[in-house]
């Protein structure tokens, strides 16, 4: 039962005798404001004062109780404050135009005690329940956003944590898959309106190419330590083991999906860019010798990423190449080792990519700014 303490109730009537009449009636139980017009029902309903039910007339001169309604409705600081109409208008062609503007019930004039007290409280009584199931959903929304935001924490940090497995057998990499990731996701943002791609690149893509990229060369913890760590040329042999890394990654998160009830969509795309990210447009590369369009999009990418990262970064081998020298070989490279609009995306957004490569520097300390 609502008490005086607890619901607010604002009457709106232009007639005095009408508003005397529904404040004695309803103070007893609960807090009464009243006004004398559409205009200062508005300035109540959305000021502090903000009350739990209005009873407004409907007959009223300059704004009535309909214009009234409209606005409470479409404010969103009073759209849930629930109205019951007053009105000697009885037809039911007045009561269901009310209705049908949102309000919550009908009271003809004049008007019965008894029948205000109970409407007002069934109202108040249903507005009670509205609003507790109201918070409980917001309450249930926040939990539900907190545990998203912390799974998605924990995805990332799983996948740094694999990729930095392949990092540690070959240390020498540093700096490279927050290289490689940015990079992809730098191509994938610009052919995201290219014809060829835009079906494929849409933000929730590029989010999870971007998510998976670090994944890409997690098969290099199954290759040999003499083979991986070799400071010299592999011998053809050796160089057979090494090429081995692209499968042994897409087996490695194969086995891993198996765990899991569903498939998720970052480790599909962790796997092709694992498996195939060697591959080449025209089919010279491996461990499938895919050609073309038939090397997933996300592997072509990466294909292009990797290969420019390796030319500018020093070896126990060889030493860093300019950065202009790299950009000439991926150019000589078009549809040839790379797709063609991947090649012209990388060119024309080559100071981007020089900007990459300065920020992760090995060596220097990772900005993530």
């Amino acid at each position: 039962m609502f008490t005086s303490h607890c619901a607010t109730i604002l009457i709106v009537d232009d007639a005095p005798e009408n508003l005397m009449v529904l404040t004695e009636l309803l103070s007893p139980s609960y807090r009464v404001l009243a006004a004398q017009s559409g205009e200062k029902c508005l300035r109540i309903a959305g000021g502090d004062a903000r009350p739990d039910l209005i009873l407004l007339d409907v007959m009223m001169p300059g704004m009535d109780g309909y214009e009234v309604l409209k606005q409470l409705r479409t404010n969103p600081d009073t759209h849930r404050i629930p109205v019951v109409l007053l009105t000697a208008l009885a037809d039911p062609q007045s009561e269901e135009y009310g209705l049908s503007q949102g309000a919550a019930d009908y009271i003809t004039k004049p008007i019965k005690p008894a029948i205000v007290q109970a409407r007002v409280r069934t109202q108040l009584e249903a507005k009670l329940a509205r609003d507790g199931l109201h918070s409980q959903n917001a309450a249930l929304e926040a939990e539900v956003a907190r545990r998203m935001a912390e799974n998605d924490l924990i995805q990332q940090v799983s996948i740094r944590a694999l990729a930095h497995l392949a990092e540690i057998r070959d240390p020498e990499t540093g700096n490279h898959i927050l290289r490689t990731q940015a990079y992809v996701r730098l191509l994938a943002s610009a052919l995201a309106d290219h014809p060829r791609f835009a079906q494929t690149l849409t933000p929730g893509y590029i989010d999870l190419l971007s998510r998976s990229a670090p994944l890409h060369d997690i098969g290099k913890v199954g290759i040999p330590d003499h083979i991986l760590l070799k400071p010299g040329k592999l011998t053809p042999e050796e160089w057979q083991i090494m090429r081995t890394h692209a499968k042994l990654g897409s087996d490695a998160i194969e086995e891993a999906e198996q765990d899991i009830e569903q498939p998720l969509a970052f480790l599909t795309l962790a796997k092709e860019i694992a498996h195939w990210h060697h591959e080449k447009w025209d089919g010279s590369g491996y461990p499938d010798g895919l050609r073309g369009d038939a090397i997933p999009l996300s592997a072509r990418l990466m294909a292009l990423a990797d290969v420019f990262d390796a030319l500018i970064s020093a070896r126990i081998y060889k030493p860093a190449m300019p950065y202009q020298e790299a950009r000439a070989l991926i150019l000589s490279g078009s549809g040839q080792h790379f797709d063609p609009d991947v090649v012209a995306a990388f060119d024309e957004h080559f100071e981007q990519f020089v900007l990459i490569a300065e920020r992760y520097r090995d060596g220097a300390e990772a900005s993530h700014g």
